[in-house]
């Protein structure tokens, strides 16, 4: 918990009512490998941190699995368009590890942006962030080349490949397992 706590501070200092609050309003779980945080018609109702494990976002595509993201420790996790519509997700999350995940509801966490207009600093902040990294993401598939791509996720995710399945980077990364094959032989 000391992690997020020191996270946020980083973003906006909080009054100590403030982290009273919040320290109250966490929930920690920590649940196996291969446990879903979310399925598809499921409405996201969780914001969650990741305090250790490793967690991938996927959607099936003609019954095939794409890789959306992963996150790690001292990510967010959220499935944005159900988590603020309050619909259904179209998509899954996965542990890929055992994980401590902790987390705070929809509800709290309009809650915490009513009763503390600082937190909304917060929100803004993090939202920012994530909102970068999807740009960044959708930019890369389409403007960089299967090397590029791959060079860019060691760089955000060193330890990736003793974490996380070839055959899951390699939907991540747009390419075949073949392909990502190839790509670790040359960098090698």
């Amino acid at each position: 918990m000391e992690n997020l706590l020191n996270m946020i501070q980083a973003l906006q200092p909080l009054s100590s009512e403030l982290q009273g609050t919040l320290v109250q309003m966490l929930r920690r779980d920590t649940f196996p490998r291969k446990h879903w945080i979310l399925q598809p018609d499921q409405v996201s109702d969780r914001l969650y941190f990741v305090e250790k494990g490793g967690v991938r976002g996927y959607y099936l595509k003609h019954g095939r699995e794409v890789i959306s993201w992963f996150m790690k420790e001292g990510d967010f996790l959220i499935s944005i368009v159900s988590f603020y519509t309050r619909q259904p997700a179209h998509e899954y999350m996965e542990l890929l590890e055992e994980s401590t995940l902790l987390s705070i509801t929809y509800t709290q966490l309009q809650q915490l942006y009513r009763d503390f207009p600082e937190f909304n600093t917060v929100g803004r902040l993090i939202a920012e962030k994530y909102y970068v990294m999807s740009e960044l993401r959708t930019q890369n598939l389409r403007m960089q080349t299967a090397l590029e791509r791959y060079q860019q996720l060691l760089t955000d995710f060193p330890d990736i490949f003793g974490r996380v399945p070839l055959k899951y980077i390699a939907s991540h990364l747009g390419i075949s397992p073949e392909t990502l094959s190839r790509l670790r032989g040359q960098r090698n």
